[in-house]
């Protein structure tokens, strides 16, 4: 069966790193807060070009405590898109806030600027915007210029983008914060879970790092309320910090596929992604085809894996059926159900993509 992501084969890839940064840690006998994590976040800070990066559990944590410290408290209103799995909605439901949902380009799959504005429009506090399947929010700076000048926090919800970039700009740097996750399918990915907030503002990173630590001031003493334990442990950060200086070349690896892909499979009924160059860095190849069910029958019965990223749009999930939701998204809704995903990751051999490319252009639509 060929896989939509392959871990076994980035493990043996990388096997002799992976031991060396363990024996690393079980030889420190620090396992919590050490100086893995604080060689991992300064790596990784200096990596985007950013201030600070400070760590937690995992991405969801992620987005939630960088709302916290971007001042999101009960009742207030966050914007976010509906097409990106529903974790940004999560964090905003577990504050207590009430999030409003802004509508996709049906092209990038991403949020516009006017869609952006309408949200501020109708009471946004704070906006989430989200560097989907590792494309670069085509006008993300002018979505972040909009925000500054009207007193607008901005979140960006990196966890599928590591390493894109655009105007020179890595992204997760165009905000006041950013939301990372390193989910080991993650372009920059743990052997388990793990995340972390970036940001360039020293207050902000200050109230993260107290709000994935109890809110402590001080060794227990307490002094922000709505924090957590969430922390990133040692073993994943020294496992991070061994893979981050590949991150550029598995990105590039993914493109590659991702040409491949989009110069190969001819179909008729199927759209591409638009993605290219910096901007993109193909952490999933979603295609596009109103004829999406007939073609994932096809390949699974060629044992090819392919997936929906996502089919249920945030509102339209259960936890909201005793609310009264009054949203309807044209894109998000027609996308949710003709995206599927194929397999793209650093370790698929050329064997395996020429597999996938025969398998979609032997569909009969």
């Amino acid at each position: 069966m060929q896989q939509i992501n392959n871990l076994s084969a980035k493990i043996a890839k990388y096997r002799d790193q992976i031991d060396a940064s363990i024996q690393r840690v079980v030889s420190s006998g620090w396992v919590v807060l050490g100086p893995e994590v604080k060689r991992f976040e300064a790596s990784f800070a200096q990596y985007l070009g950013a201030d600070h990066c400070i760590t937690v559990a995992n991405g969801t944590d992620a987005i939630e405590l960088a709302l916290k410290a971007l001042g999101v408290e009960k009742g207030d209103v966050v914007a976010t898109v509906a097409n990106a799995g529903m974790y940004t909605t999560t964090s905003v439901l577990a504050i207590g806030a009430v999030p409003t949902f802004m509508d996709v380009d049906f092209d990038t799959q991403v949020v516009t600027l006017a869609q952006v504005k309408r949200a501020v429009e109708a009471g946004a506090k704070v906006v989430v915007v989200t560097h989907l399947y590792g494309l670069a929010i085509p006008e993300i700076q002018e979505i972040a210029t909009f925000c500054a000048d009207n007193g607008i926090a901005l979140l960006e919800d990196c966890a599928q983008a590591h390493g894109a970039s655009l105007h020179g700009k890595r992204v997760g740097t165009f905000g006041d914060a950013s939301s990372f996750s390193f989910y080991p399918t993650k372009n920059l990915g743990a052997l388990g879970d793990g995340g972390a907030v970036v940001t360039n503002s020293a207050e902000i990173a200050q109230r993260v790092s107290q709000l994935r630590q109890y809110g402590w001031s001080s060794k227990y003493c307490v002094e922000l309320s709505g924090a957590r334990n969430s922390r990133l442990d040692e073993m994943q950060a020294a496992i991070l910090s061994e893979f981050l200086p590949h991150l550029d070349q598995g990105n590039a690896r993914r493109n590659e596929i991702a040409e491949r892909y989009r110069n190969e499979i001819n179909q008729p009924d199927i759209v591409h992604p638009q993605g290219k160059s910096d901007a993109w860095v193909a952490h999933l190849y979603v295609i596009k085809s109103p004829k999406r069910d007939s073609l994932q029958q096809h390949l699974r019965g060629l044992q090819i894996a392919s997936e929906v990223h996502y089919p249920i749009p945030d509102y339209k999930q259960p936890v909201f059926k005793n609310v009264n939701v009054d949203c309807h998204l044209t894109n998000t809704e027609r996308l949710a159900k003709e995206i599927l995903t194929l397999p793209c990751y650093p370790e698929m051999e050329e064997h395996e993509v020429s597999a996938v490319i025969k398998a979609v252009n032997g569909w009969a639509a």
